[in-house]
């Protein structure tokens, strides 16, 4: 006779823990691809940060000045 028989909840449990974790270590694995993509891209991406972007800002033209000229009187 065994000391401890296996129930077959515990079959169950352990089943779904390993997919649980399986799961789990996918995600884990997908966020770190993402982030390694995106140090080694770095200076295409740009974080929010709640602080205006200059390169964000449109670049108005600027007019060319011109010198007054005086009316001949």
């Amino acid at each position: 006779m065994a000391l401890k028989t296996e129930h077959e909840i515990h079959g169950r449990r352990r089943s779904r823990n390993v997919g649980l974790g399986v799961v789990l270590i996918g995600f884990v694995a997908l966020v770190f691809g993402l982030t390694v993509v995106k140090v080694q891209q770095g200076g295409l991406l740009e974080a929010y940060d709640h602080q205006p972007r200059v390169s964000m800002t449109p670049v108005e033209p600027v007019a060319p000045r011109t010198i007054p000229q005086e009316d001949p009187q």
